[in-house]
């Protein structure tokens, strides 16, 4: 475990925590480790939770699916980020969503309790740690806001031209890779797969923005 506490040391859940606590916090919070296959449920829709997830290798989607098999992603969650935090505080909350590995991945679990209440054995930083959860929390809230924004668009057109507004914008940069491949881009922004294709290639030949694969580079003069 002491190998990824470079990578644990950069997650917001333990900002300002040292590596040399990590140890005896690690205990306190009662973790462990699981590996998953490509395409794996780690949560299933229905279950109840008390563990949170924090990624440490891979990558997992948290979907929904409706009642005829239609999936929405809801975000993806990469290396030093958490999962499920929000639904695991709530007691006897049933999970809403799905949460799936897209390629192998490897997940730290963490006793949800164990971060919010007070330490029974006084740990240093536990104070911190409940902090840094908030931050987390708050941080997720203001990234749900960002997607029902770009959903709240009338046209797959103006919902692309939000997503990738976004993605320019996090990256500090006109031109970026998206995490999404098409499909997944599909999900995320609750649009058909073919239409939206077909509005990426009509932006493109309008010169509003240019593509191959999943690089993207939009043309400010060009926008609307």
């Amino acid at each position: 475990m002491k190998s990824y506490f470079p990578l644990l040391k950069n997650s917001p859940l333990f900002s300002g925590i040292g590596e040399e606590d990590l140890t005896e916090m690690l205990q306190c919070l009662n973790a462990r480790t699981s590996a998953y296959r490509k395409q794996e449920i780690l949560l299933l829709e229905g279950r109840e939770i008390s563990m949170v997830g924090i990624v440490l290798e891979g990558k997992v989607q948290i979907i929904k699916e409706d009642y005829e098999g239609g999936r929405t992603i809801l975000t993806e969650i990469g290396p030093g980020n958490l999962f499920a935090e929000a639904f695991a505080c709530v007691p006897a909350q049933r999970l809403p969503v799905t949460v799936v590995s897209v390629e192998e991945s490897r997940v730290m679990w963490l006793d949800y309790r164990r971060v919010t209440s007070v330490c029974s054995s006084a740990c240093r930083f536990h104070t911190k740690l409940i902090e840094n959860m908030l931050t987390v929390l708050a941080s997720k809230n203001i990234l749900l806001n960002q997607k029902i924004e770009h959903l709240s668009k009338r046209s797959t057109r103006e919902k692309l031209l939000s997503y990738l507004s976004d993605q320019a914008a996090e990256n500090g940069s006109n031109e970026f890779d998206l995490p999404f491949n098409r499909q997944e881009l599909s999900d995320y922004l609750c649009v058909d797969r073919s239409a939206m294709s077909g509005e990426l290639s009509r932006m493109q030949k309008e010169g509003i923005l240019s593509f191959h694969l999943n690089h993207f580079v939009l043309h400010r003069e060009n926008r609307p």
